[in-house]
């Protein structure tokens, strides 16, 4: 399932996580356990101000399936479960919230050495429906991604994007919002012994002519 192009969200992945995951605005703290038989149990608070938030996640394993389910503080029951490789690059993820109803959700991803697709649709009348593209190899890939509404008819989501890919150097030009914001990321590995990078993310918006950059960097302290 690694090689090839990978899938459409894996284009500017590494710039994204670089500069925008796991940045809180609050305090966070997490515990993670692993039980004997492969069952792993995370707990995690976080406090903005004066709201206290808090979830607990199970992830069992057995086989090629995977089944997720957290719970948090405000009784919604999170549940994923992921079948890897029923067939050669097939992979099929199911997921609902419980109580919402409108939630459920089946997508398909099928990762080939010079193509990788993923389809999904909700499980109601009425469902939302994505699908994302990409062709390529690993160094350059070109996809779309789109999601259409069948109650109303109309196409709610249409991005396209390209990613380059070089020993250590990843860019990636995204065209989003039905072609109103253009995005240039770069992410670039300064020393792999120290897991040292650096990357950077132009942002411009047709619609407000406004310009938005974002620079970050990582290093480990030590192994």
């Amino acid at each position: 399932m690694g090689k090839g192009p990978g899938l459409y969200t894996d284009i500017g992945k590494k710039a994204r996580d670089l500069l925008y995951k796991d940045y809180q605005p609050g305090h966070k703290f997490t515990v993670t356990t692993y039980t004997s038989n492969g069952v792993a149990i995370t707990s995690t608070g976080t406090k903005k101000g004066e709201l206290l938030l808090g979830d607990i996640s199970t992830e069992l394993k057995n086989n090629n399936i995977t089944t997720n389910v957290k719970v948090d503080t405000n009784s919604n029951l999170f549940s994923t479960i992921t079948v890897d490789e029923p067939a050669p690059g097939l992979k099929t993820i199911f997921s609902c919230v419980v109580p919402d109803q409108r939630s459920g959700k089946v997508e398909l991803q099928y990762q080939h050495e010079y193509a990788g697709i993923s389809t999904s649709i909700g499980l109601t009348a009425n469902p939302l429906v994505n699908f994302s593209g990409v062709v390529g190899n690993n160094f350059v890939t070109v996809g779309t991604d789109l999601s259409f509404d069948t109650a109303s008819g109309n196409l709610i989501k249409l991005n396209a994007g390209l990613n380059f890919t070089h020993s250590d150097l990843i860019a990636s030009l995204a065209l989003n919002d039905k072609g109103d914001t253009l995005s240039a990321s770069y992410y670039h590995t300064v020393s792999p012994l120290t897991n040292t990078a650096v990357g950077a993310e132009l942002t411009h918006s047709f619609s407000s002519n406004e310009n938005t950059l974002t620079i970050g960097t990582q290093h480990a302290l030590d192994r």
